[in-house]
């Protein structure tokens, strides 16, 4: 069968009223063929995200219909990798003693996107096995920032990882370190290393089919746009972080894929401290 991840609507609502609706959702789901795996809660926003296996997403749909009446506004089909690579889990998470149905994961998180500036010129300069090296080195201190972070890797880009953080303050702070870190190695290496950056954050169905759909594209687009060095954020980022001074340059840039120009802010990571 199919995995699906739906969106629902859900301004007012508490986490128990969540909990006790997906809860539901369980004592039906084998009428149908259904089987809910999780959900994640943000209650700030007012939006939950159901994953289940199911024959098809109106079958789903059934099934929150008849338990409680919440039908999501949107559903994707996804793949479970995807899922535990972005969320970090695909099941319930197990109780924890004294921790409240208030603390749950709300699905909100942070993409990160790291590219080697002139990794084409590297290659054709240095030869295939030096600049694999340098790859290497790359992922060394990227790796390193994410463990400290609590950042996790989605995937390698080949010049490049993309990472997700369930905290925004985490994922910019690792940004930081990242930049930080190559300033430390170029200082003590012959072959520099020079890197951008980019960051966005949402919510895992959005409007598209994919999951965190335009939240990957425009932090791989601001990455893009980014030159050595330098770390660019989206908006939302900004008012996430809290943080304004560490902030400069703020710029509408026009971004493959987005029909209207985006404001673009550069994190001086020079001003941050030491990590």
């Amino acid at each position: 069968m199919a995995i699906f991840m739906d969106r629902h609507d859900l301004a007012g609502t508490t986490a128990a009223d969540v909990a006790e609706a997906h809860r539901k959702d369980l004592d039906i789901q084998d009428q149908y063929g259904v089987k809910f795996l999780t959900y994640w809660f943000d209650q700030r926003r007012g939006t939950a995200f159901c994953l289940m296996e199911a024959p098809d997403m109106e079958t789903a749909q059934c099934v929150h219909r008849e338990a409680h009446g919440l039908v999501a506004g949107e559903v994707v089909e996804v793949s479970l990798s995807a899922v535990e690579a972005f969320l970090g889990r695909i099941h319930d998470p197990e109780a924890v003693p004294g921790q409240s149905s208030a603390e749950i994961d709300s699905g909100h998180r942070a993409i990160l996107f790291t590219d080697i500036v002139g990794s084409t010129e590297m290659t054709s300069r240095l030869g295939d096995r030096m600049a694999i090296e340098l790859v290497r080195a790359h992922d060394a201190v990227v790796r390193r920032c994410l463990g400290q972070s609590a950042g996790r890797e989605v995937k390698h880009t080949g010049d490049g990882i993309m990472a997700a953080f369930a905290s925004i303050t985490a994922a910019v702070d690792c940004a930081i370190a990242i930049q930080q870190g190559f300033e430390r190695y170029n200082g003590g290496n012959p072959e520099p290393i020079h890197v951008r950056i980019g960051l966005d954050c949402g919510e895992p169905v959005e409007d598209s089919n994919d999951l965190f759909g335009s939240t990957v594209q425009l932090a791989a687009r601001l990455c893009a746009a980014a030159s050595a060095d330098q770390v660019l954020v989206s908006e939302s980022i900004f008012r996430e972080y809290g943080a304004a001074d560490l902030f400069t340059h703020a710029t509408r840039r026009r971004l493959k894929g987005f029909s209207k120009p985006v404001l673009v802010f550069q994190c001086d990571w020079t001003k941050a401290g030491v990590q």
